[in-house]
């Protein structure tokens, strides 16, 4: 006891000094204290220090970037926080670093690899926090012990998350019990390093997701390998087995965060920001839970159902395949018999079986792999392992924890043991198919070719016509050729086709270098004319922003009107969280995540591109989606941008869609930035209840979804308002705030509705506890039996293809 009296006596005697100087080394002389000291890097990016969590008496020495202390990276103590406000760090001179209370109770301590001889405590620029001799190099075998060692919830870049093997530590992450609650949670992901190197998050000791085996350059389905600003290191040989990353762009700070949910994202901080961005959640759809399944099954999300049984298996029960239970999973039509007449179908592009009971020869190529696993009776599929280009595996048993993925990810192949019965149905199957391919690919070829020798004759006839048409030269961005867009579409076949409007047709192509495409093609009746194609180009070709739609060019030719996007394969938001199977593959996390990327797009538009942008037409068939459910906003054909000290326009041709358009706009022609938030809290609304605002019916009264929100609101029932497939997903108190931003939003006055700075800070910021209650939404008047809306206009009964109307103002 009179050591740690001492150690205080000369903390006391040299903490002024230390605090001035803001050092990033704690020497035997020296402690920090709770809100007194601290430790920051050379390079003033980590702090190190004790804070407390939300509004908690209980003190945790953590690690948090100094720009943004809510980002705490590392936590020391957290199975035993300090109770009360006295906290203190120390180093003894014989590294050990130890917390201590008020009472002189020792809370927690490390325990170093070695004795030193002149031990000091550093934090690093990296975010690490290492114990070494204050006059060893800096080197991480000079290290006697390291935070870098014991993870908590968060992968900074340099950090290994896997097993020494010499020193038996095993680094993972293990997530936090809750927003404010620090202390390890259930869930841990780390590397399972059984045979091949697998990425493995547990609930408990059950797996809940897997990234497929490393086949020495990536784990198989792992999305992190498409970032150019990330590098992922991997090593497992007989001394390690671990990942890790670097961050190849200094401007770029990058960190895998793994939430109390059990959730795996990559987050991002661009240089000149202040807001986390989520470049990718490990865990995306359905497909990622772990055996979603069965044994011998596999999971194809672009499918409905998601799951169907392998080649030669059957549903182990018909009828829980019927109402899509799939645990059961699949399987064997017909027994194998382990005779020579057996062979294998190859299942193309998928993520590898779990290596639950398997066999690893890295110097095996895959035909000698084929002849080896006919050889075993239990061996029941094979895999090039592709260490190096070569390599076997081979599974023995149920194959656990298959999931096919899209054609652009290049996963690997698995070829599945049949009997020579499934053999010839499948070769009997694809000689069929192969012959009406080619017969029909001839006829297709011959056909588009003569449209297209058709199409470019009339072309060059045209182009002599002086008709009207957009000025090429004050477009701005590339052109592409007519031919070449009809090439790229299959001549706008209807096979191409993913969507259609007011505008036009909507078609998928793929250019050179395979790169794919989504054509609009405006059609002649359109009501998008000319001025509203080269406003749209106008405004997106000048917008950058990762939340928006990225425009690559347009096509101007004879009558064709035509701008060519970006491709987002998953479509519009309306397509998932209004159809009642897809709204499933929407948790709540992914559904949030897609609120603040809609509500950071708009913001970006109102209030950081290099003018002020009203988009005038924000809904959910506006709001693509691409291969990770990251919302981007679209279709700016109606967009208005404001200079200079502009705050509200008004027009007598009022352009929008019902349900979506404020008050002061579909009744006046008003229109301002508060106009794009009102149709945020609608859509906000929407996302959060699965529920059109247009065309909402309730057996107890006739108004519409904010209406009903309204109600609920009053009556302090806001949750109900939570579509009913988040319930095991959702975090209830983030969704009544949802709901409670979203009526903030779509206040009747314009005055009352907050600004898209405030909005985000609300819906991001979990501390801001006092929220404005809200006013009476917008429309807030009961329809009648028969559905006659607010403004006394004839609506169509609402579909997927939502309409764009144009109301004209009387004068």
């Amino acid at each position: 006891m009179w050591i740690l009296a001492l150690i205080l006596f000369q903390y006391c005697l040299f903490s002024g000094s230390y605090h001035a100087s803001a050092a990033d080394t704690l020497a035997p002389t020296q402690s920090i204290s709770n809100g007194r000291t601290t430790l920051v890097s050379s390079a003033q990016t980590f702090e190190l220090g004790f804070f407390s969590p939300g509004q908690s008496n209980k003190f945790y020495l953590g690690i948090w970037y100094k720009r943004f202390p809510d980002t705490v990276v590392w936590v020391g103590n957290r199975e035993k926080p300090v109770m009360g406000s006295h906290a203190f760090l120390n180093i003894s001179t014989t590294g050990n670093l130890f917390i201590f209370d008020g009472q002189n109770t020792t809370i927690w301590s490390t325990n170093p690899s070695r004795p030193p001889k002149n031990p000091v405590a550093q934090l690093l620029d990296s975010g690490n926090l290492v114990v070494k001799d204050a006059d060893a190099d800096e080197d991480a075998e000079s290290y006697l012990w390291e935070s870098f060692d014991f993870p908590s919830d968060t992968q900074l870049a340099g950090m290994k998350i896997g097993r020494n093997f010499k020193t038996s530590t095993n680094r993972y992450l293990t997530a936090r019990k809750g927003v404010n609650d620090p202390s390890p949670g259930d869930f841990t992901y780390g590397v399972d390093d059984n045979g091949s190197p697998q990425i493995v998050v547990r609930e408990g000791t059950q797996k809940r997701f897997r990234l497929g085996p490393w086949n020495g350059i990536k784990f198989n389905g792992h999305p992190a390998q498409i970032s150019p600003i990330i590098n992922h290191v991997t090593v497992f040989n007989t001394e390690e087995a671990y990942d890790m990353f670097e961050v190849m762009d200094k401007s770029v700070i990058s960190i895998i965060n793994f939430n109390e949910s059990g959730l795996v994202q990559r987050l991002v901080l661009y240089e000149n920001t202040s807001e986390w961005t989520i470049m990718y959640t490990l865990q995306n759809d359905l497909c990622n839970d772990y055996a979603q399944c069965g044994p011998n099954g596999i999971c194809k999300i672009d499918q409905r159902p998601i799951c169907e049984c392998l080649e030669g298996f059957v549903p182990r029960s018909e009828g829980e395949w019927q109402v899509l239970n799939w645990t059961g999973g699949c399987v064997r039509r017909t027994p194998l018999v382990c005779q020579k007449s057996e062979g294998f179908l190859k299942v193309r592009n998928v993520k590898l079986p779990d290596l639950l009971e398997f066999k690893l020869d890295r110097r095996m190529n895959l035909r000698d792999c084929r002849v080896e696993c006919l050889k075993n009776c239990s061996c029941t599929a094979y895999a090039n392992s592709n260490y190096n280009g070569s390599g076997c595996l081979m599974w023995f048993g149920d194959l656990i924890d298959i999931r096919e993925f899209i054609d652009d990810q290049r996963e690997q192949d698995i070829h599945i043991r049949v009997p020579a019965s499934e053999i010839r149905t499948g070769d009997s199957i694809w000689k069929s198919r192969r012959t009406s391919i080619i017969v029909i690919s001839s006829m297709l070829s011959g056909l588009l070719a003569l449209v297209l020798a058709c199409c470019y004759t009339i072309s060059k006839y045209r182009r002599k016509k002086k008709e009207p048409q957009a000025n090429k030269e004050d477009l701005e961005l590339p052109l592409f050729d007519f031919v070449a867009v009809a090439s790229a579409t299959n001549n706008f076949s209807d096979s191409n086709k993913i969507g259609t409007g007011g505008f036009g047709i909507v078609y998928k192509g793929k250019v050179f270098k395979g790169q794919e495409i989504a054509v609009k093609r405006l059609c002649s009746n359109s009501q998008q004319g000319v001025e509203q194609l080269k406003n749209e180009v106008a405004m997106i070709s000048k917008l950058q922003h990762r939340n928006l739609v990225r425009l690559l060019g347009c096509c101007i030719e004879r009558d064709e009107r035509m701008l060519i996007y970006e491709f987002m394969p998953n479509r519009s938001l309306n397509y998932f969280i209004f159809d009642e199977t897809r709204r499933k593959l929407l948790t709540w996390p992914k559904r949030f995540e897609i609120i603040m990327g809609i509500s950071r797009g708009l913001l970006y538009l109102h209030r950081d591109s290099r003018l002020r942008i009203i988009h005038r037409d924000l809904k959910a068939s506006n709001v693509l989606l691409d291969n990770e459910f990251n919302p981007k906003i679209s279709d700016f054909g109606i967009a208005k941008m404001f200079g200079g000290d502009q705050v509200e326009a008004k027009t007598k041709r009022v352009v929008g869609t019902y349900g979506y358009m404020s008050p002061e706009y579909a009744i006046d022609g008003k229109f301002s930035v508060k106009s794009d938030v009102f149709s945020l809290g609608v859509l906000l609304l929407e996302i959060v209840s699965g529920k059109r605002n247009r065309g909402f019916n309730h057996p107890d009264h006739y108004h519409n979804l904010l209406g009903h929100a309204w109600l609920l609101w009053n009556d302090g029932k806001a949750s109900e308002l939570m579509d009913g497939c988040l319930e095991d997903s959702c975090v209830e108190a983030q969704v009544v705030r949802c709901v409670h931003v979203g009526l903030l939003c779509a206040q009747k006055h314009v005055g009352d509705r907050p600004t898209m700075s405030y909005v985000v800070r609300m819906l991001g910021n979990e501390e801001i506890t006092m929220l404005p209650p809200p006013k009476e939404p917008g429309f807030y008047i009961e329809r009648s039996s028969s559905d006659t809306n607010a403004l006394g206009l004839h609506t169509e009964p609402s579909t997927e293809i939502e309409v764009t109307l144009t109301l004209e103002e009387g004068r």
